[in-house]
């Protein structure tokens, strides 16, 4: 009788051990991302983030977690706050604007890398080609220099307004980002016969300068290329262009919202959606060298009619037409 007790105690124990791998099978990894973005004021790309991987049937805090960042426009914090990610062994980061990235990149050769919103990797020295990336990085694009994208700026602003023939370029040249765009433009001001002043301003201490040398300066528009130090700043370079009268051209809606003139860019959106898929990828195996760079898919022409009117300005149906948002 014992005898027999015993050979059921073990067939039970078997089986209960036999059970035990297959649940910690079926149990699901819970995947650590960590997100770098420059400003939590802006909740866009974190949630476009969040929404693609949704899309991709990923539930957070079932299947993953985001551990965000914010560097808040001051680019010399991208690098520490790699480290920190890093250091909480994520399982990829995500990240965007080319100071990120090629922080990131300083940092680690073998965690994945996926970027957004980035202009021109290959110019930065973020990527080796588009088509094949190469390394542990890999992303989407916000338009690439020497495909037209920052002269489109330049045509547009000129459409609503033609008197336009002297322009200010503001840019930061210490973002890796914005030699192709500066290159782009000349060229396109040389083509259009507009004369094209450059002032550069990344941070509070250069900015009062900056603004006081374009105020001075004979120009009769703006042109903002694309920072994270503009975007923080939204509405004290909106405020100052219509205290100055001046037409502006921007890269994001966020500043035509604010009441700024004109945008046309990439859907940073759309961008980080498309970067969720990258994700998806690589967290099922895929390596990120063999992902090729995705280019923007979609473009927004955003006109503000109020301002257009305040600048006195009449902006033609044509151009109004092709404006996928409109604010009266």
């Amino acid at each position: 009788m014992k005898s027999k007790f015993a050979r059921l105690a073990a067939a039970a124990l078997l089986l209960l051990a036999g059970s035990v791998p297959a649940q910690a099978q079926q149990a699901e990894k819970i995947y650590r991302i960590g997100f770098i973005s420059s400003d939590s004021r802006s909740t866009v790309p974190v949630d476009a983030f969040r929404q693609g991987l949704k899309e991709a049937g990923y539930v957070e805090g079932k299947n993953f977690i985001i551990e965000a960042r914010y560097w808040e426009g001051r680019a010399e914090r991208a690098p520490d706050l790699v480290a920190d990610l890093l250091r909480l062994k994520v399982d990829v980061l995500v990240v965007g604007t080319a100071q990120s990235t090629l922080a990131a990149k300083r940092a680690t050769t073998t965690v994945p890398i996926v970027f957004a919103s980035v202009i021109d990797p290959v110019a930065t020295g973020i990527v080796a080609s588009l088509a094949r990336p190469g390394g542990n990085i890999t992303g989407t694009t916000f338009g690439v220099a020497g495909g037209g994208f920052s002269g489109k700026w330049l045509e547009l602003l000129k459409e609503a307004d033609p008197r336009i023939s002297h322009l200010a370029l503001l840019t930061n040249l210490a973002n890796p980002a914005a030699a192709p765009v500066v290159k782009e433009m000349q060229s396109a001001a040389k083509i259009m016969k507009v004369k094209l002043d450059l002032f550069d301003a990344g941070t509070d201490a250069k900015l009062e300068a900056t603004l006081a040398a374009i105020d001075k300066s004979k120009a009769q528009a703006i042109v903002f290329a694309p920072d994270p130090f503009f975007s923080v700043n939204t509405p004290r370079f909106v405020q100052f262009a219509l205290r100055k009268r001046l037409p502006t051209m921007y890269y994001n809606k966020a500043f035509v919202e604010a009441g700024g003139l004109m945008s046309y860019g990439a859907s940073s959106a759309d961008s980080y959606r498309r970067a969720a898929r990258h994700v998806d990828r690589i967290l099922k195996g895929a390596k990120p060298a063999d992902l090729p760079v995705e280019q923007p898919t979609t473009f927004e022409l955003v006109i503000n009619l109020k301002t257009a009117k305040s600048l006195g300005l009449t902006i033609k149906p044509s151009l109004r037409m092709r404006a996928d948002q409109v604010i009266e």
